[in-house]
């Protein structure tokens, strides 16, 4: 009963769509999770904006195909995760955003990505309202969107369980047994499992994890605060994300969801290391002055709560996926540095691809880019 194919450390944004897409290929696949359900880590925190307009072409391709599994969602499997295709808008103020913005285009359309440099004339149809003096126009991809976090990792996770997968809720993995350097399976605070396959997707966990079993993982925890409003009538649901840096914060960003709600996010600058997640009193009026100064219709809604979360970070920006050349048998799948929500669906299929030994050309691409080994340099993603 408690043997399997691999083993899952982690039912959030990467560790389930892991799961679903072994259990439809006919893995016997165990999920274990030290919280009470699906999706109780980062993933609730997250505002649930999905995009594959990014610089790196790894990213672009794997969120490609999360785009295509979100969209289709509730035509493909009936649940409806509150897909809203709002695309995401990049307004430009000044010369050096213009000039960074436009750099990336080549690759960004080279890797399939529909995206163009629109004028300050349809810059305000996208976003009504913004702010026009100064306005230079920006970037703008429309099949970029949103989904509710909640409602779609348990759309996921229903699919895994009806694809034959196992889930352990309420257990916490203390170690990852092994035989002559290859896992044999997962001891955790209630019980042990034997598997040959252990995917390492525990988040910013994966620090503990690795102290546990001796490998060291390089994930850094940094927390980042967001924000919700009243709903009310839609009037943006396009995904706003002004690259300015400001006093406290490097940039942020905003849309309106499906019920009408402005969630809003903003990295801080510098980063704000730890695990902390206590709100502060800093956060709000930092982004609200910034929100408003953009797009000045907003000044009379009325936030309905603040939270903190976990970004696991890598140095570059770019996950780490791939096995670990020390363990025989541990895959790990960590750092997506805020951005696993996004890159979960088209990461599960690339990882379970791999378990089976079926990888693709292009998955090989995506691979060498997240690889745990890679030589990062000062490379940072730019639109991070």
């Amino acid at each position: 009963m408690n043997n399997f194919d691999v083993i899952v450390i982690g039912a959030g944004s990467i560790g389930v769509p892991a799961a679903m897409a072994l259990g439809q290929a006919g893995v016997k696949t165990l999920v274990i999770d030290r919280r009470p359900s699906p999706g109780q880590g980062e993933n609730k925190h997250a505002i649930g904006g999905v995009r594959a307009t990014h610089t790196d072409p790894a990213k672009i391709t794997t969120c490609l195909r999360s785009l295509e599994i979100f969209s289709t969602w509730k035509q493909v499997h009936g649940d409806d995760i509150e897909w809203l295709r709002g695309g995401y808008a990049f307004p430009v103020y000044r010369a050096e955003e213009e000039k960074l913005l436009k750099s990336f285009l080549p690759t960004q359309k080279k890797h399939g990505l529909k995206i163009d440099f629109v004028d300050d004339g349809r810059m305000r149809k996208i976003i009504p309202g913004i702010n026009p003096e100064g306005l230079m126009g920006g970037t703008f991809s429309p099949n970029d969107g949103s989904v509710s976090p909640l409602l779609a990792i348990n759309a996921f996770y229903r699919k895994a369980v009806a694809n034959g997968v196992t889930f352990r809720f309420k257990e916490k993995v203390v170690s990852i047994t092994r035989e002559n350097g290859q896992v044999t399976g997962v001891r955790t605070d209630k019980s042990e499992y034997r598997c040959p396959v252990v995917i390492d997707a525990a988040g910013a966990g994966s620090v503990e994890l690795g102290r546990a079993i001796g490998s060291e993982v390089p994930v850094y925890p940094e927390s980042h605060e967001a924000g919700i409003t009243e709903p009310v009538q839609m009037f943006c649901p396009t995904m706003v994300v002004d690259l300015r840096p400001a006093e406290g914060s490097k940039n942020y960003y905003f849309y309106q969801n499906r019920h009408g709600q402005v969630v809003f996010c903003i990295t801080p600058d510098p980063p704000i290391a730890g695990t902390d997640y206590n709100e502060t009193s800093v956060f709000l009026p930092q982004v609200c002055r910034r929100m408003v100064d953009l797009l000045p219709r907003l000044a009379n809604l009325r936030v309905r709560r603040v939270w903190r979360g976990l970004y696991p970070m890598t140095k570059d920006g770019s996950p780490l996926v791939g096995w670990n050349r020390e363990i025989k048998g541990l895959l790990h799948a960590v750092g997506m540095c805020g951005q696993g929500f996004m890159l979960g669906p088209g990461l599960g299929e690339i990882l379970a691809r791999l378990v089976r030994e079926q990888s693709t050309a292009a998955d090989k691409m995506v691979l060498e880019a997240f690889s745990l080994y890679r030589d990062v340099g000062d490379k940072m993603e730019a639109l991070k």
